[in-house]
């Protein structure tokens, strides 16, 4: 059947054939008593355990370290470094004298060994395998019972109850199933490493992802020297924490000072260049947004983003021409986030609004200021969550001035020389910068 009558969906519908095997007798292991019906505030809660390493930027992505029995889903381009940073992880829990075991079903025992002396891995605990079938790792886990198991990558595995080939959408669901039984169970904690689509989703059933206790995405461009680590579920932290790593001769370092690391290029006499002050997370970073606005001999004019929303930009132009009273719409508007990272809160808008007035313009923006607010259609300046955050981030790096919406201004004490200067209207932008 080419389409499933149910959803609608063409070439959804798989065929699972189960072996002639006895079918195994499925329990829960979330909970001894999971039979039984407890009223809620009788229930005792657990206090989770982590694991911290040195690798503090993956620790503050898990939500503060590695929690026991957690099995966490970790997607990513080819060759953007997901073995690296699972490999550089797994020597820093043996370091806390955790048993680990690596299964490999893409590479040879010998080329994670090559890696490993390049990365300076050299804990006994560290125990590596290259295998690909589900009840041959079973076997091995009962056998060492590791701590720490980590599966690269789930595509690979297959397990012999189906006769389905490795990496179709009833292996990943069985094994996927299977091994997150296994981490409940035992207590150990597993990392799955997932491929990615060419729209860069985690590949196989959205059902993959729901499974697990945390989804990471690691993500960078080849030509970029550092690499983004995000989370988009997690059940024992934030889902919006973000780490960064610098790829450096020895495997990934983490980068504890995101904003000077974006910030490090920065031309202070250009027009159309800003800092702005956004927030990942519980963690404020300050990004270079640049903006190009020239004249144009096309019929419809350009609006191109790289960063942000494309929909955004065309909203802050209709609103500088219509509240702002400026003749824009015979322009090429480019708007660009420096150093590749993509941001979709909306306190950026302030920013990337006097970023284009400065190009348009022709005049730079003093160097030593940043801007954050939230833009509406009225053209008024809106408040944006953790102002006090931003500010401090931006006194850390030596700035001198702040450009915000005048609500999240008032209160604010004890900043030093540091100046604040309040905006109602995108009308005061012009002449204020």
């Amino acid at each position: 059947m080419g389409k499933c009558p149910s959803c609608n969906e063409w070439n959804s519908i798989v065929e699972e054939q189960a072996s002639a095997n006895e079918k195994k007798q499925r329990g829960s292991v979330l909970s001894k008593n999971s039979t039984d019906p407890l009223p809620i505030f009788d229930i005792v809660q657990e206090r989770f355990e982590r694991w911290q390493t040195d690798l503090s930027e993956l620790d503050t992505v898990l939500g503060g370290g590695l929690v026991p029995g957690s099995a966490v889903l970790l997607g990513g381009e080819p060759g953007v470094g997901k073995s690296t940073l699972l490999l550089q992880a797994a020597d820093q829990y043996a370091k806390l004298g955790k048993k680990i075991l690596y299964v490999s079903g893409e590479e040879s025992v010998s080329q994670i060994a090559l890696r490993a002396q390049r990365l300076g891995v050299k804990q006994n605990e560290l125990l590596v395998m290259s295998e690909t079938s589900l009840e041959k790792v079973y076997a091995q886990v009962e056998k060492l019972k590791p701590d720490v198991m980590i599966l690269d990558s789930i595509q690979t595995v297959y397990s012999e109850q189906l006769e389905s080939q490795p990496g179709s959408i009833g292996q990943l669901r069985e094994c996927a199933f299977e091994i997150v039984q296994w981490s409940k169970a035992r207590g150990m904690a597993t990392f799955l490493v997932g491929h990615v689509t060419k729209d860069g989703a985690i590949a196989g059933p959205k059902v993959l992802e729901h499974m697990v206790d945390v989804v990471l995405y690691f993500e960078g461009m080849a030509a970029q020297g550092f690499r983004l680590l995000r989370s988009i579920k997690n059940r024992f932290g934030s889902t919006n924490e973000l780490g960064v790593f610098e790829i450096m001769a020895q495997g990934l370092r983490p980068v504890t000072n995101p904003s000077e690391l974006f910030l490090a290029e920065r031309s202070t006499q250009i027009p159309g260049s800003v800092i702005v002050a956004s927030l990942e997370g519980n963690r404020p970073l300050l990004l270079e947004v640049q903006a190009l606005v020239t004249g144009t001999y096309l019929n419809i004019p350009r609006r191109t983003a790289i960063g942000l929303d494309a929909n955004r930009i065309s909203l802050l132009v209709a609103i500088l021409e219509k509240r702002g009273g400026l003749r824009m719409h015979d322009q090429d508007i480019y708007v660009n986030v420096a150093g590749g990272l993509r941001i979709n809160e909306t306190a950026i808008d302030l920013g990337v609004t006097a970023a284009m007035l400065s190009s348009f313009a022709g005049k730079r923006v003093e160097g030593q200021c940043v801007f954050f607010g939230e833009v509406g259609l009225g053209g008024e300046v809106r408040a944006v969550p953790q102002a006090t955050e931003r500010i401090k981030e931006a006194k850390r790096i030596g700035l001198k001035r702040a450009y915000l919406p005048s609500k999240s201004a008032k209160g604010m004490k004890d900043l030093g020389d540091f100046e604040l200067i309040p905006i109602d209207h995108v009308q005061e932008l012009a002449s204020k910068i």
